[in-house]
C-alpha cells in the first residue's frame, strides 16, 4: 500500500503518518494492534492492552518498514503524536515518551498535546524543554476559545525545533468539538474566509523561525478540509505578494 502511495503521488507529494494510538497513550483494544501482536500483549480488567516498553518497542518495529519506504521515495514528511487527553502532568511525566522519541529520532517528530496543562504556567517552559531536547516539533493548534482541559489554547504560536513548524485546525464550533458523538461531528466547520485570512497571518508568523511549516486542516466533514486548504494556499500567495 504505502508503495502505491508513493507511485500515485506527485514528486514533491509527502505524506504526515499518525502514530498508532497505542504510542500515542490512547486505551487500545488488541485488535488494533498489528496481527502478529495481539497475542502477546497484557491486557487490563477492560480488555485494553498493558502499554509496556516492550509492546511499545514492538509496535513501532512493526510500522518502521513502511515509514522506510515512504522516507526512502522522499515522501516522508513528519510523524505525528497526538497524545490522549488523559497524557496529563498530574498523572504523567514527559520522561515516559524518552523510549518512543528515541526509536524514532531519525525521522522529524511533531507533538500535539490535547492536555492544556503541558502549556499552562511554569509547565509550559518545561514542555517545550523537553520538545527541544529531542528536536521534537510542537504542535500549534486552531481550536475553539473554551476553557476546558482537553481543548488547546489557540493563541500559542511556538516553534520548538528549527527545521519544522505545524500548525493543526480544528475547527472553531465549541459544542461540537466537546459533545460530537463522532469525528467528523467533532470537527463539523468550514473555516470563514476572514478566518482563512487570520490563519494566513499566523502561518507569516510561524515560518520566521522554521524552514518548514505544515499546516494540517482537520475538520474532516464533507469537503470541508481541502476547500479550507485551497483558500488557504490562495491567501498566503496574497500575503506574500505573489498574486493579486
Amino acid at each position: 500500500m504505502v508503495e502505491r502511495w508513493s507511485a500515485v503521488t506527485p514528486d514533491k507529494f509527502t505524506f504526515d503518518v499518525k502514530l498508532h494510538q497505542l504510542l500515542s497513550r490512547h486505551s487500545t483494544a488488541a485488535k488494533f494492534l498489528p496481527p502478529a501482536l495481539r497475542d502477546k500483549s497484557s491486557k487490563n480488567p477492560n480488555l485494553k492492552v498493558l502499554l509496556t516498553p516492550e509492546i511499545e518497542e514492538a509496535v513501532v518495529r512493526a510500522f518502521l518498514p513502511s515509514l522506510r519506504l515512504l522516507h526512502g521515495h522522499g515522501k516522508l514528511g513528519a510523524l505525528l503524536l497526538q497524545l490522549s487527553p488523559a497524557f496529563s502532568p498530574a498523572k504523567h511525566t514527559l520522561t515516559e515518551l524518552d523510549q518512543l522519541l528515541s526509536s524514532l529520532r531519525d525521522y522529524p517528530m511533531a507533538i500535539e498535546f490535547r492536555n492544556r496543562n503541558w502549556v499552562t504556567g511554569q509547565q509550559f517552559a518545561a514542555t517545550l524543554a523537553f520538545l527541544k531536547q529531542y528536536n521534537a516539533t510542537f504542535v500549534n493548534v486552531d481550536a475553539p476559545e473554551v476553557d476546558h482541559f482537553t481543548v488547546m489554547p489557540r493563541d500559542i504560536n511556538e516553534v520548538s525545533a528549527s527545521n519544522l513548524a505545524y500548525l493543526r485546525l480544528h475547527g472553531r464550533d465549541a459544542n461540537a468539538y466537546l459533545k460530537g458523538k463522532t469525528v467528523a461531528a467533532r470537527f463539523n466547520y468550514d473555516y470563514s474566509n476572514e478566518e482563512i485570512a487570520e490563519i494566513a497571518e499566523r502561518c507569516a508568523l510561524l515560518t520566521r523561525d522554521a524552514r518548514e511549516l505544515h499546516v494540517i486542516f482537520n475538520n474532516n466533514c464533507l469537503d470541508y478540509a481541502p476547500r479550507a486548504a485551497s483558500r488557504l494556499r490562495v491567501a498566503l500567495l496574497q500575503l506574500s505578494g505573489l498574486t493579486g
